[in-house]
């Protein structure tokens, strides 16, 4: 079960039985794969054309361009449900030393330098994975002490990208 925020409005989506259900309601749904970004999907006799624009796997969120709107999804598994629940939910806003890569791929893009003073939110790196550009974010407040990976280098998964202070 995940909950998610779309534009401000909270809903519940489930996989459990094979078929989606959004609040609780079954969701059927006839989606197709045009691109790596790009989907088509009908639901209730209706057409949509929804392009991921941006994903951020740190913060669990998502922007979509769907049939020219954009709209900003976040999402909470089961874990992240649990922890709020237990009121540790701020356990991902305490010092973070380092940051690693989410997925696999190449590095095509470095914002920062050793030094440079960032915020959480912060543009670090594009990392290009699966077609798609992947803006890597500061997950806290920091200072940049050093960038273990260069332009053009193909990184793998949990890979220290960046060192902060």
């Amino acid at each position: 079960m995940y909950t998610t925020t779309l534009n401000d409005q909270s809903l519940t989506i489930d996989f459990a039985n094979g078929q989606p259900t959004v609040n609780g309601e079954p969701f059927e749904w006839d989606l197709v794969k045009l691109s790596d970004r790009t989907f088509h999907i009908l639901h209730q006799n209706r057409s949509y054309t929804a392009e991921i624009l941006e994903m951020n796997a740190a913060e669990k969120t998502v922007t979509l361009k769907i049939n020219g709107h954009i709209h900003f999804v976040s999402v909470k598994d089961r874990f992240d449900l649990l922890l709020e629940k237990m009121g540790i939910s701020n356990a991902a806003s305490t010092k973070v030393n380092e940051l690693k890569a989410p997925m696999p791929g190449l590095i095509v893009g470095i914002s920062v330098q050793p030094g440079d003073v960032i915020s959480k939110g912060d543009s670090l790196l594009i990392l290009e994975a699966m077609k798609m550009e992947n803006n890597l974010k500061a997950p806290g407040d920091g200072t940049v002490k050093m960038i273990r990976v260069g332009k053009g280098e193909r990184v793998e998964k949990g890979q220290v990208l960046v060192e902060f202070v």
